[in-house]
């Protein structure tokens, strides 16, 4: 039976300069021969984004559609000398904000990717995290990464946002063309992934064959609970890794004395704990894999997307929830907590009545989740 990739009309499409474009078709699509894949469709160089289909040696067809740049290591003025980038680049600065399509029906996987043919290498952005994206932006990354990539063929780092402390955690992964394929098989299992743990699986990407029973191990429940919440999770692949850190702050909450604790639907607050007549809301955020040059930990805190009318909306309010539990896995690899009310955590510095972003687990953070329940002010 033939299997047929459909492309669907809504997609938006820019005109390219061939000449400028085709080294990066060439570098993805020489990529995945080298890896025994079989390409079955590749579409023109002066059309981007690019779309590829193709099969991989085993038999398993793919589909890609590669916002792909290139990347280079050119002089700017008042900018470091180690430093490389790549520059997100369609059309003329229009200055609107650009949807980075996904493929609803999983078929496609989406990169947003920057390319040096020259040296052999690519950077992969996250493509959520980017859409939607304003265009001729610049994606920054250092000298160092680059001699990683090519020493060791693949490296997952976090980017440097010094001119904007504020701005979402952004984990970059780069490779060579012998492991573009794993970046591909990367990208569709991390769609829409928080940011530590895209970080934890570009780590394992080319050591761990992904089977059930290591899924398990690594939430550390029974596979018959893995595909209970693989079962009733709305969105699957995110949906259940957010579904296992919540399962395992349920049960944490549960074992203690006097709470009673619930799982709470929609877009609100991740669990409510009844404890002395009084209901606190609680949000469970992930942790981000690296800590910072003190030794803390750093929290994953904000939503994955703003409303294009709102920036701001990316931001969470000290009313939206009584307590912060940061879940360590994506640091620890175990399914622990630490707990903090949100009304002590800092203000964001330019969105009036929002939190900051850059959340640090110091000594606002308890082990305890009963000393936290119990703090929250009883008019809450």
């Amino acid at each position: 039976m033939q299997v047929s990739l459909t492309f669907p009309s809504e997609f938006r499409k820019y005109g390219v300069s061939r000449k400028d474009r085709q080294p990066l078709l060439e570098f993805m699509v020489e990529a995945l021969r080298g890896q025994g894949c079989r390409i079955l469709h590749s579409s023109p160089a002066a059309e981007a984004p690019f779309r590829i289909t193709f099969e991989t040696a085993q038999g398993e067809r793919m589909g890609i559609v590669a916002y792909a740049f290139l990347a280079n290591t050119r002089l700017t003025k008042n900018r470091p000398n180690d430093e490389h980038r790549f520059q997100l680049k369609y059309g003329t600065k229009d200055g609107l904000l650009h949807d980075l399509w996904q493929d609803p029906f999983g078929l496609y996987t989406t990169l947003l990717v920057g390319i040096n043919p020259e040296l052999g290498f690519f950077v992969g952005a996250d493509p959520v995290l980017h859409s939607p994206t304003r265009l001729f932006i610049s994606i920054e990354f250092k000298e160092r990464h680059v001699e990683e990539i090519l020493a060791r063929d693949w490296h997952t780092w976090e980017r440097e946002r010094q001119r904007a402390p504020e701005d979402p955690v952004e984990v970059l992964v780069g490779g060579t063309s012998k492991s573009f394929l794993s970046y591909v098989r990367f990208e569709r299992q991390a769609r829409g992934e928080d940011q530590g743990h895209r970080q934890l699986m570009a780590e394992r990407a080319l050591n761990e064959k992904p089977t059930v029973h290591a899924l398990a191990r690594e939430f550390q429940l029974a596979e018959n609970e893995v595909f209970d919440l693989i079962e009733n999770a709305l969105r699957l692949k995110v949906a259940v890794r957010g579904s296992v850190a919540e399962e395992h702050l349920f049960r944490q909450l549960s074992r203690l004395p006097g709470i009673r604790c619930e799982r709470l639907l929609g877009d609100g607050p991740d669990l409510i704990a009844r404890l002395n007549g009084r209901e606190v809301t609680i949000e469970c955020k992930n942790a981000l894999r690296k800590k910072n040059r003190d030794g803390l930990v750093r929290l994953d805190f904000q939503r994955t997307r703003a409303a294009k009318s709102d920036p701001c909306s990316r931001y969470y309010s000290p009313k939206d929830f009584d307590v912060v539990a940061a879940c360590l896995h994506s640091v620890t690899e175990k399914w622990e907590f630490r707990f903090a009310l949100s009304g002590g955590l800092e203000p964001h510095t330019k969105c009036l009545g929002k939190l900051s972003s850059n959340v640090h687990l110091d000594g606002r953070w308890f082990v305890d989740p009963l000393e936290i329940l119990r703090a929250v002010p009883a008019h809450r």
